[in-house]
């Protein structure tokens, strides 16, 4: 009974510790080259023409994940309240990826009565945005090119091509 015991012991010692060295193993591992996109990511945008072009502090945070879904965010969904901009992408060739994404707009309250009275921000169509994502050789850059198109709530389109200019870097530790 007592050598049944110790060897138990020295059993669980030993899981024990292989558990823990697996725990504590490196994760330092490569990212196969499909997925170099995917990760957080902080950008600065500039339109060139379109609703947009005035806005000379424009930011998008992404996060690019694993299967080809991504979530866009900017410094500007408060102004006017949106949510954020949900999407795919893909892998074109090495080093060169495409995104597709979109966003709701909201319409302001046309008075502060609208508010009052349970009303406020309502739906006031979408956004498209095509982007194309040079990605650097070292992975912790991209500059990309984006097109974006709007539509109204009907999904008449309203705004097209409008083009943008964007330089990334990924947020790391």
């Amino acid at each position: 009974m007592a050598r049944r015991i110790f060897v138990m012991l020295i059993l669980s010692a030993m899981m024990l510790t292989v558990g823990y060295a697996t725990a504590s193993a490196p994760t330092d591992h490569k990212v196969p080259d499909s997925d170099n996109l995917v990760g957080a990511w902080r950008s600065r945008v500039q339109f060139k023409n379109g609703a947009f072009s005035s806005v000379k502090d424009l930011e998008f945070m992404y996060a690019f994940n694993s299967g080809g879904t991504l979530t866009e965010s900017s410094n500007y969904d408060a102004s006017p309240p949106v949510p954020p901009a949900y999407g795919v992408w893909r892998r074109i060739r090495p080093g060169q990826y495409e995104a597709k994404y979109v966003f709701f707009l909201s319409r302001a309250p046309q008075s502060f009565d609208d508010i009052a009275n349970g009303g406020g921000w309502s739906p006031g169509g979408s956004g498209v945005l095509i982007e194309t994502i040079i990605l650097s050789e070292d992975g912790k850059t991209f500059k990309s090119t984006i097109r974006l198109d709007v539509f109204d709530e009907a999904g008449k389109l309203t705004e097209s091509n409008s083009q943008a200019e964007g330089q990334a870097v990924r947020i790391n530790f």
